[in-house]
């Protein structure tokens, strides 16, 4: 906007020269006439050479009743206007710190954006077992258990359920076939947690119990049972790890392959930029000045 204002000037300073300095002024004074009114075409305000578009307008107001489209519209269209007020004032008021805080911001955003692309397409994220069980062994005692884990099976039956004293029994014993046969007869609830770690955490969401006394309870039971007023909840243990004790290498797996994969980034990261400053010294794009 500001340069077709330019231009509408220059025309007016030409019309006393010759007519090719006119014929230009006039191209550049109707080109930028039609740059201005391709920009105001469905415009529904304009701020300082900024448009809101009617299309945004409606977008937001489709399903709305007359009243409330245009409550939405107006409250819209006036923070919309604030905001851009707003912004050119802090634009117009900025020193050269600020400046150098938008353009190091600026910088850092694409440096990043280009380091994510660099990583997630030339760096490989496999991490073998060989170096997890290594670093494992080298750093056990970063991996212990803040909370309990365990592999179990949890069936929760209604309080008035038949024959919970066998049902005990068979989740004792494992007897699988017992056990499935009883919850899809009678059970509210049964879930098998062989191939996933539960957590204490995890347990509280499942069973009518306090942290304190699972954890209690797990250091010398492997059937833990509760009831509330409707039903009875049975967890048999099938496998456990204390709080307090070393984590299993699959469950400390995750924590290893996170700290691998984060050293190996820092050094890829570090030898890309060393390899595009050496091809900058190659390709003399770095000149060096004496004093």
């Amino acid at each position: 906007m500001y340069i077709c204002k330019f231009f509408c000037t220059f025309a007016a300073v030409m019309r006393n020269k010759p007519i090719i300095y006119l014929a230009l002024a006039s191209f550049l004074l109707c080109g930028c006439q039609a740059l201005e009114k391709k920009q105001q075409s469905g415009a529904a305000v304009e701020v300082h050479g900024h448009y809101l578009y009617r299309a945004t307008l409606d977008s937001l107001t489709l399903g709305l009743s007359s009243e409330d489209s245009l409550r939405v519209t107006q409250q819209y269209i006036s923070q919309w206007a604030k905001d851009i007020l707003l912004y050119d004032n802090a634009k117009a008021q900025a020193n050269s710190e600020i400046e150098r805080m938008v353009e190091d911001y600026r910088r850092a955003l694409y440096v990043h954006a280009y380091e994510e692309y660099l990583v997630e397409r030339h760096m490989s994220k496999t991490v073998l077992d060989t170096t997890v069980a290594q670093i494992y062994a080298q750093m056990s005692e970063r991996f212990i258990l803040d909370e309990s884990i365990i592999h179990g099976i949890l069936v929760v039956v209604p309080n008035d359920a038949p024959n919970i004293a066998k049902l005990r029994g068979w989740m004792s014993k494992q007897e699988m076939d017992n056990i499935e046969k009883y919850a899809y007869q009678n059970a509210s609830g049964y879930e098998l947690f062989d191939y996933k770690w539960l957590t204490t955490t995890d347990l509280l969401n499942h069973m009518p119990i306090e942290r304190g006394d699972i954890e209690n309870k797990l250091k010398s039971q492997d059937q833990v049972e509760m009831s509330d007023s409707l039903y009875t909840y049975i967890l048999q243990v099938t496998d456990k790890y204390l709080r307090g004790s070393a984590m299993p290498i699959e469950y400390a797996r995750p924590q290893i392959e996170k700290m691998v994969l984060h050293e190996r980034q820092v050094d890829f990261l570090q030898k890309e930029r060393e390899k595009l400053y050496n091809e900058a010294i190659q390709e003399q794009k770095i000149k060096f000045y004496e004093n």
